[in-house]
């Protein structure tokens, strides 16, 4: 059990003040009388202001669940202040945590409040913090409490979604509940065209203007309102590149993940369905859902994405995913399984993007273009600028992610595409 005991000061003040005292009695000097006195009152008063309880010391946040760049605030939480003046702590250094004092230490007077610690995640992920050391000193620095060592606590940190919007719709609307537009007549709010009145009409869609002018019967009709199925998949197999974290560069996993919430966010405040599917040694699926619920779901789950050298690319993409659903593949393709897996998904009737997520961490490779590191990087940078010269060949949209506006321009084609008509043998 850990107890009060007495201060290196307060130690050297009483042997000070005791020896002071002795010698100037002993030898008759009132000099060594005089300089121990500051000493003697120094130990006195130490001594006096001794602690009678020992405290119990806990430490909390004020967040568990944030983003990339938010910070919390590690609290100290005493049970009993009765003696004591000063507290210290020292938190211990984090991996991809930026603590506020620098390097995690602080302290202060009672009288002021006790310090705190703020800490900031620079990366996605689980992350731990609170693993410090707290000692608790009393009046005129006579007696110390600790220090104790409190256990860390573990909070997620969600990624930050990159800027991202897109005005194209989504190539094939399935659902009756969304903001796209449909290609189907039904009812909804957006002008679609006049035509001749039909049996089983509804009275209040006569447009009495052309009825009237034409001498026939005219109704309006509209498009039906429509959400989207949107599946995404997220490749966890590897990450290539050196982490920064949000202050610097961003390895490949880093921009796929972020991706993934960009695109998830986006589709979710427009009412879509979205999915998720995680490539990786423990790889996750959520099934489709829709509102703010399942929009955090999907940022916990792209939270906890890791890599593992042993993670091998599937052969086939279960999706469940039907002939009107949209699928964002996210990965930097460097898998040639994941290739044939992408191109099957597509000829099952989906439509399949590839945004590829290999950012700026290759580009940095070619320093001496005769090591082996940079050989291999050139050779694996060919491979994968192969595949997807083959995906685009196969029809398989493919490109870079950019940011806002990076898919209108795919989905705007594919949506197009669906509307030719197809020949069937």
């Amino acid at each position: 059990m850990i107890s009060w005991r007495p201060t290196p000061a307060l130690v050297r003040a009483c042997l000070l003040a005791f020896g002071g005292v002795t010698g100037g009695v002993a030898l008759g000097q009132e000099v060594l009388v005089v300089l121990a006195a500051p000493f003697a009152v120094l130990a006195a008063m130490g001594l006096a202001g001794r602690p009678h309880t020992a405290p119990k010391v806990s430490a909390r946040l004020d967040h568990y669940r944030l983003h990339e760049g938010q910070a919390t605030t590690s609290r100290l939480v005493v049970d009993d202040l009765a003696g004591v003046e000063h507290v210290t702590r020292v938190a211990a250094a984090a991996p991809h945590v930026a603590t506020q004092p620098l390097h995690g230490a602080a302290g202060g007077l009672v009288d002021a409040g006790l310090p705190t610690v703020v800490s900031s995640p620079r990366r996605w992920g689980r992350r731990a913090v609170g693993a410090e050391r707290v000692a608790l000193t009393s009046a005129w620095a006579g007696w110390r409490w600790g220090p104790v060592d409190l256990p860390e606590h573990g909070f997620s940190v969600l990624p930050q979604t990159a800027p991202y919007d897109s005005r194209a719709e989504v190539p094939q609307p399935d659902g009756l509940v969304g903001r796209h537009r449909s290609r189907r007549i039904g009812s909804g709010t957006e002008f679609e065209g006049i035509r001749h009145f039909a049996a089983g009409d509804r009275l209040k869609r006569i447009n009495w203007p052309v009825s009237l002018r034409t001498g026939d019967l005219h109704v309006i009709t509209t498009r039906a309102e429509q959400d989207a199925s949107v599946w995404i998949v997220v490749d966890g197999l590897r990450d290539i590149g050196v982490s920064g974290g949000i202050d610097g560069a961003s390895s490949t996993l880093d921009l796929t993940v972020r991706a993934a919430a960009a695109l998830a966010e986006h589709h979710v405040r427009t009412g879509d369905r979205v999915g998720l599917l995680v490539l990786a040694a423990d790889g996750a699926r959520v099934p489709l859902g829709s509102g703010p619920r399942h929009l955090h779901r999907l940022q916990g789950t792209l939270a906890r994405v890791r890599t593992e050298a042993r993670s091998v690319a599937p052969e086939r993409l279960d999706l469940g995913a039907g002939a009107g659903s949209v699928v964002h593949v996210l990965s930097p393709m460097f898998f040639t399984p994941l290739v044939t897996a992408t191109v099957s998904l597509q000829r099952s009737g989906a439509s399949v993007v590839v945004i590829d997520t290999i950012g700026d961490a290759m580009s940095g490779a070619g320093a001496d273009r005769l090591a082996l590191p940079s050989l291999a990087a050139r050779m694996q940078k060919v491979e994968r600028d192969d595949r997807l010269q083959r995906l685009a060949a196969l029809g398989t949209p493919v490109v870079p992610w950019r940011g806002p506006g990076t898919l209108d321009t795919v989905l705007r084609q594919l949506a197009r595409r669906g509307q030719v008509p197809k020949v069937r043998a």
